[in-house]
C-alpha cells in the first residue's frame, strides 16, 4: 500500500500535458495580457519598415510575397508608420489600462493616418479617444 506524505497539484491548460507538481515548488506565473490588434499591427508596421530600412528586404512587393498578403493590405500596414510618433507609441502601450471598448479598429486607425498634418492627427487622434470612453 502506497501513502503519499506530499501535497500535489495537478496542472493542464489547453493544447499542453497534464503534469504532476509538488505543491507549492513553482511561483504562479502571471496571466500574460493579450495585446489589442492595432498594438500588434503598429509593431508588425515599424519591423517591416526596419526590414527595408536594414536592407534585409528589398521592398514591399518582396515582404508581401513572404508573408503571404496582397500588396495592397501591406501598403495598409505600412501606413501605420506614418501617424504621429506620439500617436504610435500611445497605440504601442495600449494594454491593462485600456478596455477593449476604447481601443479604436484599424480602419479609424488608417483614416487618421491618411492626414498628411500631425497636428490634425493629433486632434482627431483626441476626438476619437474621447468618444471611446
Amino acid at each position: 500500500m502506497l501513502t503519499a506524505k506530499h501535497k500535489l497539484e495537478f496542472k493542464s491548460g489547453k493544447r499542453t500535458a497534464k503534469t504532476i507538481v509538488e505543491a507549492g515548488t513553482q511561483p504562479e506565473q502571471p496571466v500574460p495580457v493579450r495585446l489589442p490588434r492595432i498594438t500588434k499591427m503598429m509593431a508588425l508596421a515599424i519591423r517591416l519598415d526596419h526590414l527595408i530600412k536594414s536592407g534585409q528586404v528589398t521592398d514591399q512587393a518582396e515582404l508581401a510575397r513572404v508573408g503571404h498578403v496582397s500588396r495592397a493590405r501591406l501598403t495598409q500596414i505600412m501606413d501605420l508608420n506614418l501617424l504621429a510618433p506620439d500617436i504610435q507609441e500611445e497605440i504601442l502601450f495600449f494594454g491593462d489600462s485600456v478596455t477593449t471598448f476604447a481601443v479604436p479598429i484599424e480602419r479609424s486607425v488608417r483614416n487618421i493616418a491618411k492626414m498628411t498634418d500631425w497636428s490634425l492627427q493629433r486632434r482627431s487622434w483626441r476626438n476619437s479617444r474621447a468618444t471611446k470612453y
